[in-house]
């Protein structure tokens, strides 16, 4: 049964702002005008893939249909460059550093005024000229089983052959089944796909909200629940990342225009949907952040506005998979109560479970 916590209750989802009156628009209209025009339009820095082209124009169209001038600058990352053969990690780069470094830099020349990001791909720890302006509503959170051939990994035989280089997935893939082995399957969604079809691999474990956003979900026939995968913190979120107060272009400094973009964008903020973000994001900080740590958070807001509780799961794995540290609980609402705080508990509660004494090796390699 779900661990029930007595004294920790949760936010409710907020409501986005109250419209605003006739002057305010008017207002708003004018600094419109003052900063945003055909000729200085919003300037969005995107990967090159056809995933991060995507949440690029997704974003893209959700501000040209509020009245704003917008345009897309695609920047090749050393995410994008590592994978062409004999390609060699510069030092200093962790794997999320290695989609944003060239994006980032952009973005604080002044080249380009807001970046979109897969949030997963972001460290827990932004540098501090950058700050996320909007966190979108979230798309599924799952991880999925991508075979055709075997439509379960309960199915697959022994043995079998899973194409994955996510430390966590491997963990949590040997918890469940300690037979099978792992195949280096790298690159975008459309690469992995073709090398499935060619048997490289016999299945994939990718993640639901990329291929459901291209739609080439045809070959996901399992949907894995929370508590048999759960996702990695952020999975299934876009992220808007522009310069933080206070830190302006270094090519053309507009302190106005950065304030500008940042309100420009907050529309597009979920309140619920950064309440469990955020939450799940402070908590993998806590154990020492990274995607290379076999850890997974997943916070569910309630579902229905009568529901009274948010739903949180955890995963710590030892990376053969024969230990777990799991979470898996019902936490009732408090308006009063941050995503630090709650992150905080879950850390402490996966600590207090020894959780730390799985991520030793990993944290220490």
């Amino acid at each position: 049964m779900p661990n029930e916590s007595k004294d920790l209750r949760f936010v409710r989802d907020a409501t986005y702002a109250n419209p605003q009156p006739p002057s305010c628009r008017i207002l708003k209209d004018d600094m419109k005008n003052e900063y945003i025009s055909p000729r200085t339009p919003i300037r969005i820095g995107s990967r090159g893939s056809q995933l991060a082209l995507w949440q690029a124009n997704h974003i893209l169209y959700a501000l040209r249909d509020a009245g704003y001038e917008v345009e897309l600058e695609v920047i090749r990352t050393t995410g994008d460059r590592m994978q062409q053969p004999g390609f060699v990690l510069p030092p200093g780069l962790d794997g999320k550093g290695i989609f944003i470094k060239e994006i980032e830099e952009a973005l604080e020349s002044g080249r380009i005024d807001l970046a979109v990001h897969s949030l997963k791909d972001l460290p827990t720890r932004l540098a501090p000229q950058f700050t996320l302006a909007a966190i979108p509503r979230r798309a599924d959170a799952r991880d999925v089983w991508v075979c055709e051939q075997f439509w379960g990994l309960h199915t697959l035989p022994e043995n079998g052959r899973i194409g994955t280089t996510s430390p966590r997935r491997r963990a949590q893939l040997l918890a469940l089944r300690p037979d099978v082995t792992f195949v280096e399957i790298r690159g975008n969604i459309d690469t992995r796909l073709k090398k499935l079809a060619a048997g490289q691999c016999d299945a994939l474990v990718l993640a639901a909200a990329g291929l459901d956003r291209l739609k080439r979900a045809e070959w996901v026939h399992q949907r894995f629940s929370p508590d048999e995968i759960c996702p990695a913190p952020g999975q299934g979120a876009l992220a808007l990342e522009t310069r933080a107060e206070g830190f302006l272009a270094t090519d053309a400094p507009d302190e106005g225009r950065d304030a500008f973009l940042r309100n420009a964008v907050a529309f597009l903020n979920h309140p619920a949907t950064r309440f469990c973000v955020d939450t799940e994001r402070h908590a993998l900080d806590l154990l020492g952040g990274g995607c290379q740590l076999p850890v997974g958070v997943h916070v569910i807001p309630p579902s229905e506005p009568e529901c009274d509780h948010y739903r949180i799961y955890a995963q710590v794995v030892a990376p053969d998979g024969e230990c777990m540290v799991q979470l898996d609980q019902a936490e009732p609402l408090n308006r009063r109560a941050t995503s630090e705080f709650l992150g905080n508990r879950i850390a402490e509660d996966l600590k207090s479970r020894g959780a730390l004494e799985l991520l030793q090796p990993q944290m220490t390699a």
